[in-house]
């Protein structure tokens, strides 16, 4: 019997993690199944571009994964059961089970309402692509002069408050921070993310708690009334509670806790990358939700299954987080770097050579998976156990 691998999702994380995979193992010994709910690649980089009306290539999961052994289930994931070892799931086709020897578990992330009173009511994100592309088409019937409200003062909500005011300067945007917008950023870039604002007309509301939103406003902690014919919601990130209702190991986030090497510390058939895990980082903070924890998480995880599997040295790959790349529209951009303790360097790149380089990185991740077994080895490894026996579990 061939080693089960099953890999929970198809953003980031899992579909570059299923390449790699299928790309250093021996389809001899094992079988990778990737579970996704959606057909298509979904570009989460992008989604508040897409929002504004932008049109990218729409990258079909069966074609990106075709040639290279990978299944692919289009279906649902509605509950784990890391003692049996099966993924439950719903689908077009049929409900059912799915059984695993190893699991990696990618299911990422979605908005955040924070308990916030109308947010599920009245607010949009771009969180997901179904959400980017009901907020494109509310958009695409605003009036001239139609106030859009952006809630969230990290780096969603800065980047989807410029590329909206750039991609429709008619419309009136405006951004409520809880404190300062880039707060974390050196002297220099700060002063050239308020310029960014001032050249775009976006209106900045510093120390603003929304604490309700309304079909047409949002209320701030002090009464004050901020209108709003669009909110847009992007005060932060959440994960799905299917770990922890399965009785993995989970953060107060709810992200599966894992160890050095991205394997559940309660389940050890289990790995986590991206979004849903809890995984401290060189500095020994928790990785930030972002792209660039997804891709050092899955190089780890994958690295880790795959020398298990096959009896080596787990390697320890880099979990150091280098800096934030903001996007200020699609001519202007914030590079900054940070140092161990995630403090910013004072140095920072920004303008247009900081957006071709946002851009340069959004291509190359498109790339990526489109070419999710580049590099495919002639030989590829086979499994340290005889495949009758992979499925056996490991301490």
């Amino acid at each position: 019997m061939k080693h089960r691998i099953v890999v929970l999702g198809a953003g980031y994380a899992g579909a570059f993690a299923a390449g790699n995979l299928a790309r250093r193992l021996s389809p001899a010994d094992i079988e990778i199944t990737v579970v996704n709910a959606v057909p298509d690649f979904v570009e989460r980089m992008r989604l508040h571009q897409l929002a504004t009306g932008q049109d990218f290539a729409v990258r079909k999961l069966a074609d990106v994964f075709a040639g290279t052994g990978v299944r692919l289930r289009l279906a649902r994931v509605t509950g784990v059961d890391p003692e049996r070892r099966t993924v439950a799931v719903t689908g077009e086709d049929s409900d059912g089970e799915l059984e695993y020897d190893t699991l990696l578990y990618a299911l990422g992330s979605s908005v955040a309402h924070q308990g916030v009173p109308g947010v599920a009511e009245y607010a949009f994100d771009v969180a997901g692509r179904s959400s980017a592309l009901r907020l494109r088409e509310h958009l695409a019937g605003l009036r001239e002069g139609a106030a859009v409200l952006v809630v969230g003062e990290g780096l969603t909500g800065i980047e989807t408050a410029t590329e909206f005011a750039e991609s429709r300067p008619d419309l009136s945007v405006a951004l409520a921070a809880r404190g300062e917008p880039g707060a974390w950023l050196s002297p220099k870039a700060r002063r050239h993310l308020r310029q960014a604002f001032d050249r775009l007309g976006i209106t900045v509301h510093e120390h603003t708690r929304i604490e309700a939103v309304e079909q047409t406003r949002a209320i701030a902690a002090d009464g004050t009334s901020i209108p709003a014919d669009v909110t847009v919601w992007s005060a932060g990130f959440a994960v799905h509670p299917i770990a922890a209702a399965g009785g993995l190991e989970v953060a107060e986030t709810g992200q599966i806790v894992v160890d050095r090497t991205m394997r559940s510390v309660s389940h050890p058939d289990v790995y986590a990358a991206g979004d849903c895990a809890y995984a401290i980082g060189e500095n020994g903070r928790p990785l930030p939700m972002s792209c660039a924890t997804a891709g050092f998480t899955n190089m780890q995880a994958t690295a880790a299954i795959i020398a298990r599997l096959t009896g080596n040295e787990v390697p320890a790959t880099g979990l150091k987080y280098y800096g934030n790349h903001i996007s200020l529209g699609r001519r202007d951009a914030i590079f900054q770097m940070v140092d161990g303790d995630v403090r910013s360097k004072s140095w920072y790149l920004g303008g247009r050579t900081a957006a071709r380089l946002k851009s340069g990185v959004l291509k190359g991740a498109g790339w990526g998976i489109d070419h999710p077994t580049f590099g495919m080895p002639k030989r590829k490894r086979r499994l340290a156990t005889a495949p009758d026996q992979a499925g056996v579990r490991a301490a």
